[in-house]
Parts: C-alpha cells; structure tokens; sequence
C-alpha cells in the first residue's frame, strides 16, 4: 500500500515548497481583498510569477440564470475540454467562464503570459474563493495555447487554489486528466470550509440567503466576518441547505459507482436538481489539527467535501455554532497552512481500496497513520466505505484497461490478414472496397468473418468508453490512437461495402447520416484530437459511402445538387491525397468510382479537375496498397 506520509511536492508530482505556497496563498487572499481583477507578481531574480485572480460577492458573478448557473464551455476558447469519443462537450460555471473571458478581452493578461512564457518563467495562477476558479481556467488556457509537449513553455504551470467552489462537471475533470493537465492542479480546502461545496446547491435553495452569506466574507462589507451574522438563522439555514444538496450528489455518485442496479435511481434524478460540479485536480484537505490529508481520486474527493463536513458529537447540540465555523473556515487559510506547512508532510491517500473501515482494522504502523488522518477528517465507517468503492471504481477501469490490451495481440493479426487482403485485391484488377462488396470468392467470405471478429473487439472498447470505464487517459494513448487509425482505415472501406451490398441504405438511408457505427466515429476523432485538426479532417475511410451516394444520386436527384456532391468528393480526395491516403486500387478500371466516373466524365469534369486528371492516367502515380 502506498498510502503514506510524504512532501507535498512528491504528493502532487509538482515542485512545490513551503514558501511557494505560502506566497500563493498570501497573494490569493491580498487580491481577494483588494478587490482588483488580478494582481501580478514579478521578481527580478525569481523563476517564477505569480497571476493572484480575485474573486465576487456578487450573486450573479457565482450563478448565472439557471439552477446551477452552468453552460457548455467555449471550445473555440478550450478545445480539449471535451470527451473525444462520446463527442462530449464540458459543461463549466457560466458566471466563472464570463468573468475569465472578461480578463482575456480587457487586461493586459495574455501580454503578461507570454512574456512570461518568453522569458522561460514558472507561472503560478493563484485564487481564493472564487478567484480560485479563475485561476482555473486561466491553467487552462495557458495549456492549452502553451503546451508544455510542444516546448512553448517547457516550465508546467501550476494552479493553486484556496477555498475555491468548483468549475466544470465530470467532462471537465475527465478532459484534464486524458490530457494529463490534471496534475498541474492543487486545491486548499478547509476541513470546515462551506464555500468549496456552494456549487452543490441549487441556485433556487439558496438563492434568498446567498448574498446575506457573501457579506460575512467580503472585506468592504460592514458584515465582514461578523460573528452575529455567522451564527445567526440564515447562516445556519444556508449551511444546512448546501450540506443536504452535498448529502444528495454524494450519496447518488457513490451509489452509481458502486453499481447499484434500484431503478430508483434514475428516477430520483427526474425529480431532484442535482448539481453537475466535480472535483478535478488534487485535493489538499486541512484537518484543523496542521494535519494535511491528499487526495487525487475525483470520487472520493467528492464523498469527502460532504463526510469531512458532518457535525462532530460535541457540536451536534449547537447546529449555529458548526455554521459559523463553515464559514469562519473559508477565510483562516494563512493561518492554517502556516501551521500545516512548517511540517511539511501529508497523508497521501492512494489505493483507497485497502483503507482501513475502522481503527481495529488499522494492524500496521502505517495503517494507524491513515486511521489518525481519517479520523481527524471526521470519517465514519459508511464514508471510509465510500471512499474505497471509489478507489475500487478505479481499479476496475485499469482491470478494463488491461482485458482489452489482451486483444491487442488478436486485433494486429487480423489487420495484419485484412491488409493482405487488400493487396491481393489490387492483384485482381479489382480493387479491395469492390471483391469485398461482390463475395465472389472464399478469400472474401474470410475476410468478412475477420471484419465481424474485429467489429465486435473495438465495439466492446466503444461501450466502455461510453460508460467512462476507462482510464481518463485511454483515447490519447499514443498506441491506441495509432492503433484505431489503422483500423478505420482497413476496416471502415469493408462495412461500407457489406452495406449497400444488402441494400441497407433502402431501409436505413445513406451510410454517413444514420449507419456508420461509433467505432469509426470514436476512433476518427481520437486521431483528429491527437493533430489537433478539425472535426471531419480525416474523412479518407469512408471515401466509399460518399462514391455509392453520388451514384445513386446521379439517376434521382437533380443536376445542381450532384455537381455540388462531386466537388464535396474532390476536396475529401484532395485532403486523401495530402495525407496520402488515396491509393492506387481506388482508380482501377474495374472499380464502382471508374465506371461511374468513365459514364458521366463530360457533366462533371469542371467541378472535379484533381479526380479528372487521377481517372486520365494520373493515378499511376499513387502508391500501391502497402
């Protein structure tokens, strides 16, 4: 088990010291106060500096319009922020996205980053409350338009928050943790801290007392920190509304990954808002006692925000008392982590799956570490149960992971006979898309029962990735990227052909609007992400569907509208042919595309001069099947 107390540094995979987070936290809160959009820090000698974003006591600079104040993010803004398979796009806080769009578009901000990036400094993005979540988004967009792999800034930056809400939903996280962002992120939270489980709560639930609560944390307010106010009615009837919101989207997160099958379920969620914000990052949890307690796992930092908040036996008689420490615990961060941080240590918790459920089940030294951590967080016996389906839920994804890298082996060995397929295809003057669609021969029935073999391997992978029983990282993996592309490419061709060889297209209509199964689809855009190309850029593999319906239009649809489909044609062989894709067996004499090409050249030449010139001898030029 390595579960263990360890630097923070090691903790968070980031250099990461004492003074650079005491620095970042000073900063944070000195912005906060100020009340200035963001404060830069720049020191002559230093390697880094520091973005301080500050945060609003403005109600609708935390919720804008809906319930949860939520709306897909900006993909112009952040393309990565999205499933690439499930085509997916993250949903984010809307009033956060809009006040970071309003720093880009009237700052200095993007001049300041990249001289910054320029001089090869560390950038260090820093937030309190909601300045936190700023500072989130503005990690993004440095990640984005300064990728670290690209050496546009061979210095990570780093993302440091304290008492920040939460940003994005389980697509953010996800998009994070594919691209391998997630590590540049660590959240400060406050065992006792109300405002980082705010987003968990309805917008209408709150709505009356919200503003009431902002003023007990905004410095220029004349109920800043006044302890009236924090004990009074509405702080106690606001912290119970957020903590049963949180009670809510935990106890249905932990059921789902839990497996729980009660169709109740579902339908609990037809009729209770439940909020669309999870954790990302990690997450450095302070116990009250300068005890730090690390976390990574998105889930269980989850069930945490809402178990490492429940009333301790001598508080329970005084629910005023635990609302005012709610949300005393949102501004005492300098003073915590001066504390916390002069050891220099945290309990990191990993394999949550062997936590100990109890103190008797603590045996070792290093058992009865986690079993002190967890109790100073508060943790009961169904909350370190919690944590370990979470941990299991995890285990299980890699447990998928590696069920399918079994099948690699089987997946090489049938492209590896498909792809001699296809060369000898080109021997028979006939081409590989047109054997395959007449099934004249036994090599053609094999390779049809190859094709269904290989569907039903990478339509298993599709409905994983569906479900998100993955590793977040799967549709980036190098090899895999590489290995779906190779697929489409050989296999794609041969559904087209099985298709309107049944006629399915009488029935279903054309292959690309309703038949082209998800296992292209995901495997397309795998390769167009990892290029960082737009959506359809590789749209070689189904040349075909595009050649059968502009023969079937040729003798039902107008002149006008298959002239346009040609040209669509051309410019889709025009980008085959720049990324070398477009072999010679499309052009032989035998083939679909030749003769309906050879019998209607005079009406189309104009529209399509690249396809003209192929049909004219050109393609002699193209390179054989490999």
């Amino acid at each position: 088990m390595t579960t263990e107390r360890r630097n923070l540094g090691v903790v968070t995979g980031m250099i990461m010291g004492e003074d650079l987070i005491q620095r970042a936290c000073s900063l944070a809160i000195n912005a906060h106060t100020a009340g200035r959009t963001y404060t830069l820090e720049r020191q002559a000698y230093s390697s880094q500096v520091f973005f301080a974003f500050s945060g609003s006591w403005s109600v609708d600079d935390w919720f804008a319009q809906k319930s949860f104040g939520d709306s897909k993010v900006d993909l112009t803004l952040f393309p990565s922020l999205r499933s690439i398979g499930n085509d997916e796009t993250a949903i984010v806080n809307r009033s956060f996205l809009r006040r970071f769009e309003t720093v880009l578009r009237t700052t200095q901000f993007p001049k300041e980053v990249e001289k910054a990036v320029a001089e090869n400094k560390q950038i260090v993005f820093t937030g309190h409350s909601s300045g936190g979540a700023v500072a989130v988004l503005a990690t993004i967009w440095i990640l984005e338009n300064y990728r670290p792999e690209e050496k546009h800034n061979p210095t990570p930056p780093l993302c440091l928050t304290f008492g920040s809400p939460l940003v994005g939903d389980r697509v953010f996280g996800h998009a994070l943790r594919r691209e391998n962002w997630s590590r540049h992120f660590v959240h400060f939270v406050n065992r006792y801290d109300v405002v980082p489980r705010i987003l968990l709560a309805p917008l209408p639930s709150i709505q009356r007392l919200l503003q009431t609560i902002l003023n007990f944390f905004n410095p220029k307010s004349k109920y800043f920190h006044y302890e009236p106010l924090g004990k009074s009615l509405e702080a106690t009837e606001f912290f119970g509304t957020v903590m049963t919101n949180a009670l809510s989207v935990a106890s249905h997160s932990a059921c789902s990954f839990m497996g729980c099958t009660n169709l109740l379920l579902e339908t609990v969620t037809s009729f209770v808002d439940l909020s669309p914000y999870r954790p990302c990052g990690t997450y450095i949890f302070c116990a009250g006692n300068k005890k730090l307690v690390a976390l990574k796992n998105p889930d269980a930092v989850l069930q945490l925000m809402f178990y490492s908040l429940q009333l301790s036996p001598e508080l329970e008689e005084n629910i005023a008392e635990v609302a005012y420490k709610s949300l005393e615990g949102h501004l005492i961060y300098e003073a915590e982590l001066q504390g916390s941080l002069a050891i220099q240590d945290a309990v990191d918790l990993d394999n949550l799956e062997k936590l100990p459920l109890s103190s008797e089940g603590a045996g070792s030294d290093l058992m009865r570490s986690i079993d002190i951590a967890l109790n100073d967080l508060g943790l009961s016996a169904r909350a370190r149960l919690c944590l370990c389906a979470a941990g299991e839920l995890e285990k299980q994804k890699l447990r998928n992971q590696a069920k399918i890298e079994g099948n690699r082996s089987k997946i090489e060995e049938g492209l590896k006979m498909l792809k001699g397929y296809r060369a000898k295809c080109e021997v028979r003057e006939l081409g590989y898309y047109d054997a395959f669609k007449l099934q004249k021969d036994t090599e053609d029935f094999h390779a049809n029962v190859k094709r269904l073999d290989l569907a039903g391997m990478w339509d298993e992978i599709v409905e994983m990735l569906k479900r998100y029983e993955l590793p977040d990282n799967f549709e980036a993996r190098k090899e895999w990227v590489e290995l779906g592309t190779r697929f489409r490419r050989l296999v794609e061709p041969l559904d087209i052909a099985n298709y309107y060889r049944h006629l399915k297209n009488e029935d279903t209509g054309p292959y690309m609007k309703r038949a082209r199964p998800k296992r292209y689809r995901y495997t397309q855009r795998w390769l167009e992400h990892a290029n960082r190309k737009e959506a359809g850029y590789y749209s070689e593999s189904y040349l075909w569907a595009r050649v059968e319906e502009l023969c079937m239009a040729t003798e039902s649809k107008p002149l006008e509208e298959v002239k346009l489909m040609v040209s669509e044609l051309e410019a889709l062989i025009l980008r085959g042919l720049e990324i070398g894709q477009i072999r010679r067996d499309v052009f032989l004499e035998k083939t679909t595309f030749v003769k309906w090409w050879k019998k209607h050249d005079p009406l189309f030449r104009s529209e399509a001069p690249t396809i003209a010139a192929l049909m004219d001898g050109k393609a002699r030029e193209l390179p054989p099947v490999d």
